[in-house]
């Protein structure tokens, strides 16, 4: 039978989710919990491979097994293997040629900025602060030119390996709570820094440091014409989406109840 798992974490002390030879790895500490709960050594999938850095609110991750427990031991015996900063929420059957990663139809993220004169002393960890006035207005404007199918040379970082640019932004969404700004965007995939990359560069152009819009910045094709890459510590991982009869509980959650100012 083969199992899903949802999970979350706080990724400031790790390497990134992807299990790595020399760095504390997020895949690393789930199959090490997995090993102390079965005996065995298991390799899991997974929906999304985050940086360093970066945190998750709805991480899938499956693996296929013999072993027979009821879904709540499951869920309690990884739990008292992981690290605190890692929890795993729920778990259910899935079909054998269920995959976390090719299964998924699309995949959200959140960035989340704090814009204020004064440091977030209890969200440093988990926002990125921009102390200069930022324009709510031209993010929301500028955000919107992202929508659809676009070729994102300008938006991945030199080290991305994919072979095909092109990617469809399903929706873009940019709201404000007090001093937080939230951008949350789905997409069918994303290359690596992509995220990261469109938000520093809409933070730039709300800031008045890049005078291009980001509809020319895309059809420049160029690292270069974009702006700053946004620290790691301000992206949320929300989850992928897959066809309902895989019941699989990783909805867009709504990340701002998640912070108050």
């Amino acid at each position: 039978m083969r199992l899903a798992f949802v999970t979350e974490y706080d990724g400031t002390n790790f390497s990134g989710f992807q299990k790595q030879k020399n760095a504390i790895s997020v895949q690393e500490s789930i199959e090490d919990a997995l090993k102390e709960v079965t005996k065995k050594n298991i390799s899991i999938n997974y929906a999304g491979r985050t940086d360093a850095g970066v945190h998750a609110l709805s991480q899938v991750f499956d693996f296929e097994t013999q072993i027979e427990r009821d879904h709540k031991n499951w869920v309690d015996g990884i739990n008292s293997n992981l690290p605190d900063s890692i929890l795993v929420k729920a778990v259910t059957n899935v079909a054998d040629d269920f995959h976390s990663r090719f299964s998924a139809l699309d995949r959200s993220y959140t960035y989340v900025i704090y814009n204020s004169k004064t440091k977030p002393l209890f969200f440093d960890k988990m926002v990125h602060w921009d102390d200069n006035l930022i324009e709510f207005d031209v993010i929301k404007k500028q955000a919107d030119m992202f929508i659809g199918s676009h070729d994102f040379t300008s938006f991945r970082s030199s080290r991305c390996s994919s072979r095909n640019p092109v990617k469809e932004i399903k929706s873009i969404e940019v709201l404000k709570k007090n001093n937080f700004i939230f951008i949350t965007i789905k997409a069918n995939a994303f290359l690596h820094n992509m995220v990261r990359i469109m938000t520093g560069t809409l933070v730039d152009i709300a800031k008045g440091e890049i005078k291009s819009s980001i509809k020319d910045i895309l059809l420049k094709m160029d690292r270069a014409s974009a702006g700053k890459t946004a620290s790691a510590k301000g992206l949320f991982f929300l989850g992928p989406n897959y066809q309902s009869q895989f019941n699989i509980q990783s909805p867009t959650l709504n990340i701002m109840d998640k912070f108050k100012s």
